[in-house]
């Protein structure tokens, strides 16, 4: 194989890449966010300079996507912080947890999504919308929230894609072959396209256990906020780097 080969290779192993290149078209990508307030002070320790604290809240989302263009079909979890750079409002990923290699290793390896593998369940039980999460065999997070209860709200769908519009943000860090890191850079996501197909807003309950390797709990709930349920088509590009520590 030759240098001009390689480097056209979008992962390893080279007989069979993890992920194709992108961009990444994802269909019926449903989410549930159930947002509390929690410590000010706690988030601020979570954010890496030059991000701004931005409000008392934070979010536990859930999401089943079952159509994922190169990555198949996965369900994943994650929590996330209000936040702001240059002024921007933006959301920082604290931690993400998902149930398959590709979305894993592209997340990672692209554009540094915090991801951890687990097991995640975003579904529809009786009258009631149900995330699970279980992490190294413990369940960590259970939500729950009212199912499609206000399905006449016409701003839910707006509330949605403004949520989707917003800048997401990561830290990326992959180590060089002598343990340094050889990448260390705050990243911004936008993603495009965005289709809402519905959204329902509701009552929500949420319950975090502590665990040391999926420390979602460390940020502890004073008090539930809600809950929003959409449906969504959209499309994932490439990011790009907001800040780059070792420049």
């Amino acid at each position: 194989m030759k240098k001009s080969d390689v480097i056209q290779l979008t992962a390893m192993p080279l007989q069979s890449p993890t992920f194709p290149r992108g961009p990444y078209k994802f269909f019926d990508r449903q989410y549930m966010i159930i947002t509390y307030e929690t410590d000010a002070d706690a988030i601020r320790a979570l954010l890496p300079e030059p991000l701004e604290l931005d409000g008392n809240t934070v979010s536990v989302q859930w999401l089943d996507l079952p159509d994922g263009e190169g990555f198949g079909a996965y369900a994943a979890a994650a929590q996330t912080i209000p936040c702001k750079f240059k002024g921007e409002s933006c959301v920082f990923v604290s931690q993400m947890i998902v149930d398959n290699c590709p979305p894993l290793a592209g997340g990672r390896e692209i554009w540094g999504y915090p991801m951890k593998y687990g097991q995640p369940v975003l579904q529809v039980t009786g009258d009631t919308l149900t995330g699970t999460l279980d992490y190294a065999g413990q369940r960590i997070a259970n939500g729950t929230m009212t199912y499609k209860h206000d399905a006449f709200d016409p701003g839910n769908a707006a509330k949605a894609e403004e949520m989707l519009r917003r800048t997401q943000v990561t830290l990326k860090i992959i180590p060089d072959i002598d343990g340094r890191p050889a990448i260390a850079q705050l990243v911004g996501v936008n993603f495009t396209n965005i289709h809402v197909k519905g959204a329902w807003n509701g009552e929500a309950r949420l319950e975090l256990i502590p665990s040391v390797n999926a420390s979602i709990a460390d940020l502890s709930l004073r008090l539930i906020v809600g809950g929003i349920q959409f449906l969504t088509d959209m499309t994932f590009h490439y990011g790009r780097v907001l800040q780059d520590y070792l420049a």
